[in-house]
């Protein structure tokens, strides 16, 4: 499972989380490391677009958290990837590894990011791999 932050244009648009520029900059991070998008549940913390794609406020994400917990709950996901510093407000819950990261926006934008958002999903990647995730 990954969470980000919140939709933004695109993905308001089409209804699906990660579509836009760094949807493919994640599609393509996720192949590199055999990681299939189709098994994936990708979400957000915040479920509706803010205006001019602004960080979400604190009340946002508060109000959008319990259907976040009730996602996590029905998926039942082993792995949970926490994309950026508002995914990272995210409830942890017990049995379930969590793993935080930079989101693909960010990535995209600063190498010292690209570096270890590329690192993370290279070990995420083996992760799956070796765990039978």
């Amino acid at each position: 499972m990954l969470v980000g932050q919140n939709p933004g244009k695109k993905e308001a648009e089409t209804g699906r989380p990660f579509v836009g520029r760094s949807g493919k900059y994640l599609d393509k991070i996720l192949e590199k490391n055999g990681i299939d998008r189709e098994k994936l549940f990708i979400t957000n913390t915040v479920k509706h677009k803010t205006p001019e794609n602004r960080k979400p406020e604190d009340d946002e994400i508060e109000a959008c958290l319990p259907y976040l917990e009730k996602q996590i709950k029905i998926i039942n996901p082993k792995i949970v990837v926490l994309l950026g510093k508002v995914a990272e407000n995210t409830p942890r819950k017990k049995g379930i590894k969590y793993i935080e990261t930079y989101h693909p926006a960010a990535a995209m934008r600063f190498g010292k990011y690209r570096e270890k958002f590329e690192k993370d999903f290279e070990g995420i990647g083996e992760l799956i791999q070796n765990q039978n995730y």
